[in-house]
């Protein structure tokens, strides 16, 4: 018999089909004596665009993580998610979920699958990028665009 899930670390961009995510991991979560994590990764705007940003973007990269948190607690609170288990981080997105699934120690990272809209744009192609380096499973959910 397969060992169930205690501790799933949960990838959501605050997309629509963030949700979608979310209620699948949950869903598999191993009874009461699992644990959600939710992490939300922002790449540096530097990395984003390139080393030559001509501005300072500091307030601008502190409003994004800001906005970020606020976005990652409301769906938190929809699950009873603890503020603990809610991860906003910067870095490359990839290897953010990652690096947080190893000192979690997830058994398994939920991810939304290649969509062309939503979670797509950061996570579409981070689903398969994921497998390789991943000491847990992933779990690539395949969003429904029909549905919020």
């Amino acid at each position: 018999m397969p060992t169930p899930y205690r501790k799933i670390l949960v990838a959501i961009d605050g997309s629509d089909e963030s949700a979608q995510v979310l209620s699948r991991a949950a869903g598999v979560l191993s009874g009461n004596e699992g644990e959600l994590h939710l992490i939300h990764v922002i790449e540096p705007l530097a990395l984003a665009y390139g080393a030559d940003v001509p501005m300072d973007v500091t307030d601008l990269q502190t409003g994004l993580m800001d906005q970020a948190r606020a976005m990652a607690s409301r769906y938190a609170a929809q699950y009873d998610i603890a503020d603990t288990n809610v991860h906003v981080e910067l870095g490359s997105i990839e290897k953010t979920i990652l690096d947080m699934a190893d000192k979690l120690e997830a058994d398994l990272i939920a991810v939304g699958s290649h969509t062309r809209s939503g979670l797509a744009l950061l996570l579409g192609s981070t689903a398969r990028g994921l497998v390789p380096g991943a000491h847990c499973d992933v779990l690539a959910v395949k969003v429904d665009q029909k549905s919020s």
